[in-house]
């Protein structure tokens, strides 16, 4: 992992938890939990209030992409100056939250997981990924339940432009197409956790049969991720009120306008005239079966 910039610190580590050691996620709960805290305390004063080591602190900080814990105490009071409080400690939901504060929570939780996926995006790696999708003969998307529904966007969005893209929301159907993927074609695992096994298995198998393979996760650590030629890494916390993935959908649905938008611009005498087809093509079904206003 390298080292992690403290403008997107805090989605990093709440990124990878999951894939810690049981002790480095105690030192993670805590950059999550209080991060201002952590970066105004001393690896002896962190190592009592957690009862964890100052080894196993120094080797979550490596963990993490630092050399040290001092330089993740320098990108934790780089956050904190740069981020108002509430960002680095956002609120939760609660369950007798007025309405006002309903929509002002759900509202931050979408601008920041839209900010810390913008953040973390790697502009070459992005580039990748675009070239993939310009030389492929076909695109699988996989996806299940709101990643399903981030395949299925994807897929209306290249079929617009005149590409084959394809999403398969079943894990049967996932890898009987992926098992016909071959050298040149891409496909794309979407998945939050990165641990879904509907999802790994096809991407595996589409690498099996010779498919560039993409994986869009929270997680950059998972096995989604590891099973994948490239991952884009999506930013999104859930929390009991927000299942589904409301944040993390709302962040892969960006990282999929990215890619498209991306593909157009590279493509765009042909994408151009696919849009222009197909536009008019609805447009004129549209025109015909509007209802006729009553004399």
């Amino acid at each position: 992992m390298t080292e992690t910039q403290p403008d997107h610190l805090v989605a990093s580590v709440r990124a990878v938890l999951p894939s810690l050691t049981p002790s480095a996620q105690v030192i993670a709960r805590l950059i999550l939990d209080d991060p201002a805290t952590v970066a105004r305390s001393t690896i002896t004063e962190l190592s009592a209030n957690s009862g964890v080591s100052e080894a196993t602190i120094v080797r979550t900080a490596r963990m993490l992409g630092f050399s040290g814990y001092a330089p993740l105490r320098l990108a934790l009071a780089a956050a904190a100056a740069r981020a108002e409080p509430d960002r680095l400690v956002p609120g939760d939901l609660g369950l007798t939250d007025p309405l006002s504060d309903v929509i002002a929570k759900v509202t931050r939780s979408e601008i920041e997981a839209l900010s810390d996926t913008a953040a973390q995006l790697n502009p070459d790696q992005l580039d990748t990924v675009i070239s993939a999708a310009i030389a492929a003969r076909r695109i699988d998307i996989y996806g299940v339940s709101a990643s399903g529904l981030v395949a299925a966007d994807m897929a209306q969005k290249l079929l617009r432009i005149g590409m084959s893209g394809h999403a398969f929301t079943d894990v049967h159907l996932a890898l009987t197409s992926a098992a016909l993927l071959r050298k040149g074609d891409l496909a794309i695992g979407i998945s939050t956790s990165g641990e879904t096994p509907d999802i790994i298995e096809p991407l595996r198998q589409a690498g099996l049969a010779g498919a560039t393979t993409v994986a869009i996760t929270n997680n950059p650590w998972s096995n989604l991720a590891r099973t994948a030629d490239h991952t884009l890494v999506s930013a999104g916390r859930e929390t009991s009120f927000r299942p589904g993935a409301m944040a993390s959908r709302i962040s892969q649905l960006l990282l999929v306008d990215c890619l498209f938008v991306g593909i157009t611009q590279r493509t765009f005498a042909t994408s151009e005239q696919a849009l222009k087809l197909t536009r008019e093509a609805v447009s004129d079904y549209m025109a015909e079966h509007r209802p006729r206003p009553r004399s």
